[in-house]
């Protein structure tokens, strides 16, 4: 029982990462400090892709799949098992992609720019 908690909370957190990248650079907007951990989460995410690196967390939940007895994540990983072909089509994963990393864009130049403007409000107080 406590292998399965294990691999369904190795689940969750993957699941929470993978939003956190495609929505953290919006709540940096609200949280300035947070886009650090922003800019490091997605810096990892895309690593994956583009080197190949394996993820912990699919290492873990497969590991405690595995161990509790039931059928591990395939050699593909958490999003090929979890998310295409399942909830988007398998040819649409181009697609996705290129949606995450233009929300991540426009995050990002989001952030830019209310900081900019922050930065300026700043300036312009300090000028009166």
């Amino acid at each position: 029982m406590g292998y399965r908690i294990l691999a369904d909370a190795a689940m969750v957190v993957h699941l929470a990462f993978l939003v956190y990248v495609v929505a953290g650079g919006f709540l940096a907007w609200r949280w300035p400090r947070t886009i650090w951990l922003h800019v490091g989460l997605v810096a990892w995410g895309a690593s994956t892709i583009l080197f190949g690196l394996e993820c912990p967390l699919t290492h873990v939940e497969d590991w405690a799949r595995r161990s509790a007895g039931q059928e591990g994540l395939p050699a593909a990983g958490f999003i090929d098992h979890y998310l295409t072909g399942v909830v988007y089509p398998e040819r649409a994963l181009g697609l996705v992609r290129t949606l995450v990393a233009a929300s991540v864009g426009a995050s990002w130049t989001g952030y830019a720019l209310r900081r900019r403007r922050a930065r300026q409000d700043v300036q312009r107080e300090a000028g009166r």
